[in-house]
């Protein structure tokens, strides 16, 4: 009975994507850590090997690889590996940019185009992890390209659809802050108050590429939270 109860906890805290022998795709929740960190919390990454585990009847332990983050309060896509071979050709995708993010962000404020690219220089402050933007390059800064358009006005918000073409420590969230289009929910970033859960409303919405052993064409887009704000973006 015990067992039964594991396996009902896993399907209850995972939103299984897409999955085959060698990747697979889940819809992590705001609130949910993709790795072990100082907290203790428990990572999505273990929840994702109980979910094979049980699933597939493997004994002894299950591989993962860890392909790319997503921050704590974030919502959205995750891509793991679930075999060794796999892993390293992910990662090479990753790090060539061949894999298209696609973000959705609610935002406070209009920017002023609908559309454009921002650039900015990021650095990061381990102390207080947090990082910050620069219009010209500094000492221990690193060059960070996204590019967003306007997909709907909300009664009090704006939603945004974002593209990243690099991945610098809370990209998104400082870059928007950055041009005074502050997250909604993002304390950190300068949203004035935060979200009754403790998200912040950025969606990792979609996300295409090759498949690293089949080569087949991956596209893959992540419902969104169940929240009226979320609600009132898809109708």
């Amino acid at each position: 009975m015990s067992n039964q109860n594991k396996v009902l906890s896993h399907k209850d805290n995972l939103q299984v994507l897409y999955e085959d022998n060698h990747i697979i795709i889940v819809n992590k929740r705001a609130g949910d850590i993709v790795q072990g960190d100082k907290t203790g919390d428990q990572p999505l990454s273990e929840v994702v090997k109980a979910y094979i585990k049980d699933k597939y009847d493997k004994p002894g332990n299950v591989y993962l690889g860890v392909v790319h983050r997503l921050d704590r309060p974030t919502s959205g896509i995750v891509l793991f590996s679930k075999t060794s071979k796999a892993l390293p050709r992910l990662n090479k995708i990753f790090a060539e940019k061949k894999a298209k993010k696609t973000y959705w962000a609610v935002v406070k404020n209009v920017p002023n185009q609908p559309q454009g690219t921002l650039i900015h220089w990021l650095k990061k402050n381990p102390k207080n992890n947090k990082s910050s933007a620069y219009d010209q390059e500094v000492k221990g800064s690193k060059k960070a390209i996204l590019h967003y358009y306007s997909v709907k006005t909300l009664d009090r918000y704006v939603l945004l659809q974002i593209e990243l073409e690099t991945g610098r420590h809370h990209q998104i969230r400082c870059q928007l802050a950055k041009i005074g289009c502050p997250i909604k929910g993002d304390l950190k970033y300068g949203f004035d108050r935060s979200n009754k859960d403790a998200s912040i409303s950025l969606h990792a919405r979609q996300l295409q590429f090759v498949h690293p052993v089949s080569k087949a064409p991956i596209d893959i887009t992540a419902p969104l939270p169940s929240d009226p704000i979320w609600n009132a973006c898809e109708h």
